[in-house]
């Protein structure tokens, strides 16, 4: 059956960010999908939620409450896996962000922080986790990033270089890791997750954002985790080097933040 190409049994993952948003949602699609997974982000009550909703599918959750700006707590997340569960198939680097910052006022500092963020925190996990799967022998990693990273829009210079930066970075990560390592990324577009809460509470704004996105809705987490347990699953396994494009289907930015010209 095709369908069982997107199974994940017996398999073992880590999702960063995982408390909310996209991380708890492809963290509890990968345990529907026969997954035991470590769940981390800063928030231990988000995690319990999760690992609770984890518990629902008959799977394994590990909690483990971390500050990941910290590339080495990060990293720990690898131990973590191979400590708890024995093993270690599957890494969501999902971790990340950085607030929209007009260009003249993002310092390098604000720059770098970015970077740090969303692609060393990547890095870190992904090179900690490459023995324990290189011994198993195969693994996926999946990256989070961003249409910000390909398409331009103002105040997202620190973001959608670091998204941008990350995209690459997948690149070339899949040749380095190649044949038994896949690492693909996602570039994900407007989805309803509490960083776009203020948006989408404003009718008038959601409204226009869904007229400039060409499938007229904001994505939903699910729609992101889906294409996680494709990408982690053997129904990827001809995909490696890949960011695949989640995004309603956009070309230009469905929100624009008003800053005027200098």
């Amino acid at each position: 059956m095709i369908l069982d190409r997107f199974r994940v049994d017996g398999k073992v993952a880590v999702v960063t960010g995982s408390g909310r948003g996209i991380g708890a949602a492809a963290a509890v699609a990968l345990a529907e999908a026969g997954a035991d997974v470590v769940l981390s982000s800063r928030t231990e009550e988000d995690l319990a939620k999760v690992a609770a909703r984890i518990a629902e599918t008959g799977r394994r959750a590990h909690v483990v409450p971390a500050d990941l700006s910290d590339a080495a707590a990060v990293a720990a997340l690898a131990t973590a896996a191979v400590d708890t569960f024995g093993r270690l198939d599957i890494v969501v680097n999902n971790v990340g962000g950085t607030l929209p910052r007009p260009l003249l006022e993002s310092t390098p500092e604000f720059l770098e922080e970015a970077f740090r963020f969303n692609v060393s925190s990547a890095h870190a996990l992904t090179t900690a986790a490459a023995p324990a799967m290189l011994e198993s022998g195969s693994g996926a990693v999946v990256n989070i990033s961003s249409n910000m990273g390909r398409i331009a829009g103002r105040g997202f210079a620190a973001y959608g270089t670091a998204k941008a930066a990350l995209a690459h970075y997948t690149r070339l990560a899949a040749v380095d890791l190649a044949p038994k390592i896949r690492v693909n990324a996602i570039a994900v577009g407007s989805v309803a997750t509490s960083a776009l809460d203020i948006v989408v509470a404003n009718p008038e704004i959601k409204a226009k954002m869904e007229a400039a996105t060409p499938l007229h809705r904001i994505g939903e987490p699910e729609d992101i985790a889906a294409t996680v347990v494709f990408l982690a699953s053997s129904a990827g396994a001809y995909f490696t080097g890949k960011v695949l494009e989640a995004d309603g289907g956009l070309q230009i930015p469905n929100l624009e933040l008003g800053l005027p010209d200098l």
